[in-house]
């Protein structure tokens, strides 16, 4: 049965393009554009495809929902500390979802409660991983999982973002609710690209701290975050 748009969750609708999508997570654009609609490359049998790890909620152009944030998420929470491998992380998920019955469990409930521990086995089997590999792997992943929180039926509500580390303190949060969907100064709407614009005018951190009613230090990390999605 076809889903119109106004049937979908509205978490699920193209919100972000790629290169928005990037700077919300603080990731290189081409890391986004692979991983959402994959790169053509060539071999020496030939031409081959890199295929995508996740499905854009539009495909033409390739545009992003909230929930294909929180895929990326994941997928980058992995990869930032252990730079894991794409196709063994495509081979592992498929493992998942055919054990969890789950068509998209990087957003669900059931990847933090069982998946996350079937994957981990199941990719350092194919990576040959040590114990400790497997418990360092197991330990961020459940990390970055429970910074997103979850509606009642265990779907990804809001995501609270980690630039070093899953266990720093909260500082950012990506809510559809707020501000559109981009990246906020946690439990506020206030958008941390603003407060980047306002400092690169020329305006100081205790003004921007005044003026939005907010904590110096929270000014300080939403330029950090900024910078780095600049950077990235």
């Amino acid at each position: 049965m076809h889903v119109t748009r106004e049937q979908r969750d509205h978490r699920d609708l193209p919100c972000y393009g790629l290169k928005e999508a990037a700077q919300c997570l603080a990731l290189s654009p081409s890391t986004v554009r692979a991983w959402s609609v994959g790169y053509g490359y060539q071999t020496a049998k030939g031409p081959s495809r890199y295929r995508p790890l996740i499905t854009p909620a539009q495909r033409e152009p390739p545009t992003l929902s909230f929930w294909n944030l929180v895929e990326i998420y994941v997928l980058a929470s992995m990869r930032r500390q252990h730079r894991v491998s794409m196709p063994r992380v495509r081979t592992a998920l498929r493992f998942v979802r055919s054990n969890l019955g789950h068509d998209r469990p990087l957003i669900e409930q059931a990847f933090l409660t069982d998946g996350a521990s079937l994957f981990v086995e199941h990719y350092s089997r194919l990576i040959n991983a040590s114990q400790d590999g497997q418990s360092a792997m197991s330990a961020v992943l459940r990390e970055s999982l429970e910074r997103i929180e979850r509606d009642p039926r265990g779907l990804a509500l809001r995501l609270y973002p980690w630039l070093n580390a899953p266990s720093e303190p909260i500082a950012v949060e990506i809510n559809p609710e707020r501000a559109g969907g981009r990246l906020v100064v946690a439990h506020t709407g206030i958008p941390t690209q603003a407060i980047a614009e306002r400092f690169r005018a020329g305006e100081s951190v205790d003004e921007l701290a005044g003026d939005y009613a907010i904590k110096r230090d929270q000014v300080e990390t939403a330029l950090r975050w900024e910078q780095c999605a600049l950077a990235a």
